[in-house]
């Protein structure tokens, strides 16, 4: 039986290979809010490897607070172009800060001027405000290095499951479902499309 991150790798590596998506690799988020709803949004999937699946973000953002509160969360990814789903399901934790601020150095200085002015989940005054602040930022920082605010970082999924559907126009789809088992091996069964 192939190692399910192994299969996510090559999944992923294919998938990134002549695609027509803008944001190669955006991933689906769900967390739980305080009252009990999932709430989904997209994040750039930064690395994958047998700790799990990590992608940075604010840690005070509305995500960051609700896997404070309950860190079980789920990863979808689509790629249609190849065919490929993938489901994951785990617990998230915090990256480590030196993580954080190696992921934080592969960015773009334009996404760290504006990770620096943003306070993401926050009611927002006014645009211009926002553009101001930017602006403010990018006069401060001319020439030097943006620093890694305080609240920005990162989390790592650890799966529980991880869930590949391979497309198929007749509909019966192909769905391995490998399981997580106590001694940290994986059992696959295949599940009916």
């Amino acid at each position: 039986m192939e190692h399910p991150i192994s299969k996510f790798k090559k999944w992923w590596q294919a998938a990134l290979n002549d695609s027509p998506l803008k944001q190669k690799s955006a991933v689906c988020v769900s967390t739980i809010d305080q009252d009990g709803f999932p709430s989904g949004r997209f994040v750039d999937l930064k690395t994958v490897d047998e700790e799990g699946f990590t992608f940075c973000s604010y840690l005070d953002s509305e995500k960051g607070v609700h896997i404070s509160a309950n860190p079980k969360v789920a990863l979808t990814l689509w790629w249609d172009h190849v065919g490929y789903q993938v489901r994951v399901k785990g617990v998230a934790e915090p990256i480590s800060e030196e993580e954080a601020i190696s992921h934080w150095r592969t960015r773009s200085r334009e996404a760290q001027l504006t990770t620096l002015c943003s306070r993401q989940s926050q009611e927002l005054k006014s645009s211009e405000a926002l553009h101001e602040q930017l602006a403010e930022a990018e006069t401060r920082y001319q020439g030097t290095e943006v620093p890694k605010p305080a609240n920005w970082g990162g989390f790592r999924i650890r799966p529980d499951s991880i869930e590949f559907l391979t497309f198929s126009d007749d509909r019966l789809h192909k769905r391995e479902l490998y399981d997580r088992e106590d001694a940290g091996t994986w059992r696959m069964k295949l599940l009916q499309p």
